[in-house]
């Protein structure tokens, strides 16, 4: 039994040793495969690698060769957004007419015959150059042709009969402000105006005499109780290019509003409302945002004013465009400590403030500068309301302001009957004067008039005042056809705009050239025109569809033998 066991366990002991050898042998051929595959994958992208270097190495030297075979040119530096060609149309000089020509090339600009045509320094040394700046320059010859065209029809314009209508002598009581009687020498003094010559302030002298008043001044005593300034007032420019080019002394925020609002003081104690750039002029007003929650822009306040001049209602107050470091013509003058905690500097290096208002004032609504100018509006202010108070009507055609309720004149079709009825719509020129305020929203696509001013001192015979018009000229590539309901509901309307409105629609008058025209006057088209081209084009498209509702009107009213659609505020003069 000892031996056939011992027999036994030698036996399990060879085929154990022979697994083991078997075992120990599979193990060193699968480590020997192992290497073998990696040593052919390195090989293998070692290969790829030196394939793809050489591969690169040959595109850059043809790069390079391609390169160096093209004639290298001057850079230009870029211009800005929205300035293209028009930046080097901007330069005008005040006529006496207040009509401006365009000022001498700069230099480098050489005339090359007696036809206009240009050639640059820079051209006859860049020969290769020739084609592009051919072209650029054809351009500019067009541009610059097609301005004094247009300026041109804004002078015919505004020599027109229908801007020249003979008015009698202004009654004493349809001044808003009267400058006391000339006085005795002995009174002489009491009745001069004499500064405290504050800091920053001109030491002035007023009296009696309108050659010792600022321009400003002048603008205040001109107001009368149908316009805010005559058609051709030769103190118009001089006040315009005053408050373009004075030194700003003072800024304060003006209370009260939705959105941002500084009041500015000069030298001679003029001053003026600033609304700062908010928008790029080639940006839309968002489909998604209702009109309450528009941006205001500044642009909207100057072209608001050249509109109604050229509508000929003169009931804007004078608007201009500027250029303001914000750190000096505002930081630094500011006596408003809440606005000037609103200062700080961009992650860019802008410099921003957002003061505080009911909306719009917070970090995420700032204005900047680019670095330090900001582009804004300055419209001249009205007299003080203490000299000469001012009252708010609210619009019969005010929008409801809320997202789910219409007001009552979307769902009344007959809504202007009542209306007529009503004081003091119901007599004198207050119904017509309302429809020259509707023509003149329409065609700027201002849906924001849910008040309009007067002032007290006439009573309800006066014209309106055309105040806060930015957030005009949102949109241009739609309409809005409930801003003319007034128009269509109640189917009046003056003869004289009627008259413009068709003079206006004519080749030689046409409403977007002349419009043109007027804008370029304003300092800030040398930045960039102050309405891009499809905003000028919507304007010639709605001047036609006020024409057609009048045309409409018309019909209807001869149909149901109603009164005339006109109220003939013309007498005799007819066209």
């Amino acid at each position: 039994m000892n031996i056939t066991d011992s027999k036994k366990q030698q036996t399990v002991k060879f085929f154990q040793d022979a697994h083991t050898v078997s075992y120990s042998k599979d193990r060193v051929e699968s480590r020997l495969q192992k290497r073998s595959m990696a040593w052919r994958v390195r090989h293998r992208s070692r290969t790829i690698c030196m394939s793809l270097v050489f591969i690169t190495i040959f595109i850059h030297l043809l790069l390079a060769f391609v390169s160096l075979s093209i004639p290298r040119l001057p850079c230009d530096s870029p211009l800005p957004p929205g300035t293209r060609a028009f930046r080097d149309l901007a330069r005008f000089n005040h006529t006496s007419d207040g009509i401006k020509r365009l000022a001498e090339p700069p230099t480098g600009i050489l005339e090359s015959d007696a036809r206009g045509h240009r050639e640059t320094v820079v051209d006859k040394e860049l020969p290769a150059r020739g084609g592009m700046t051919a072209g650029i320059r054809q351009q500019g010859a067009n541009q610059t042709e097609r301005l004094e065209s247009d300026l041109l029809k804004l002078k015919a314009l505004f020599d027109h009969p229908l801007y020249n209508i003979p008015t009698p002598s202004i009654p004493e009581d349809d001044w808003l402000l009267k400058v006391k009687p000339k006085a005795k020498e002995s009174e002489r003094s009491s009745l001069m105006w004499v500064s405290a010559s504050q800091e920053g302030y001109d030491e002035v002298q007023w009296n009696s005499s309108s050659e010792s008043h600022p321009p400003w001044l002048r603008f205040h005593l001109g107001i009368t109780r149908w316009e805010l300034y005559p058609q051709h007032d030769p103190n118009m420019e001089l006040l315009t290019q005053q408050i373009a080019t004075q030194r700003i002394v003072s800024a304060v925020q003006k209370s009260g509003g939705t959105q941002l609002k500084l009041v500015m003081s000069f030298p001679n104690y003029g001053q003026a409302l600033f609304k700062p750039m908010k928008q790029e002029r080639e940006e839309e007003t968002n489909y998604n945002l209702y009109y309450f929650s528009d941006f205001e822009r500044h642009n909207a306040e100057i072209a608001a004013f050249h509109l109604d001049r050229i509508l000929g209602y003169r009931r804007v107050p004078p608007a201009v465009g500027r250029l303001v470091d914000v750190v000096k013509e505002i930081k630094d003058i500011t006596t408003d400590r809440k606005l000037a905690k609103t200062f700080f500097t961009s992650p860019v290096g802008n410099v921003c403030f957002y003061g505080q208002c009911s909306y719009y004032c917070s970090t995420e609504h700032a204005v900047c500068g680019r670095p330090l100018n900001l582009e804004a509006s300055l419209a001249v202010m009205l007299p003080d309301l203490s000299l000469a108070p001012r009252r708010s009507w609210r619009s019969p055609w005010r929008r409801s302001y809320s997202r789910s309720k219409l007001a009552k004149w979307e769902t009344e079709p007959n809504y202007c009957s009542t209306i007529k009825k009503t004081a003091p719509y119901n007599k004198g020129t207050r119904l017509v004067d309302f429809m020259d305020m509707v023509i003149l929203d329409f065609l700027m696509s201002n849906m924001d008039r849910h008040h309009y001013e007067t002032f007290e001192k006439f009573g309800n015979s006066t014209s309106l005042l055309h105040l806060d018009n930015g957030r005009a000229f949102g949109r241009h590539s739609k309409d809005e056809p409930s801003i003319l309901v007034p128009l269509q509901q109640c189917c009046r309307i003056r003869r004289s705009t009627w008259l413009r409105l068709r003079l206006l629609s004519l080749p030689q008058y046409h409403i977007s050239d002349v419009m043109r025209a007027s804008l370029s006057t304003d300092a800030l088209h040398k930045v960039a025109p102050l309405l891009t081209e499809p905003h000028l084009a919507a304007l010639s498209r709605r001047l036609k569809t006020v024409l057609d509702t009048v045309s409409l009107c018309q019909k209807q009213q001869k149909e149901a033998g109603r009164e005339s659609v006109f109220y003939d505020d013309l007498g005799s003069l007819e066209k």
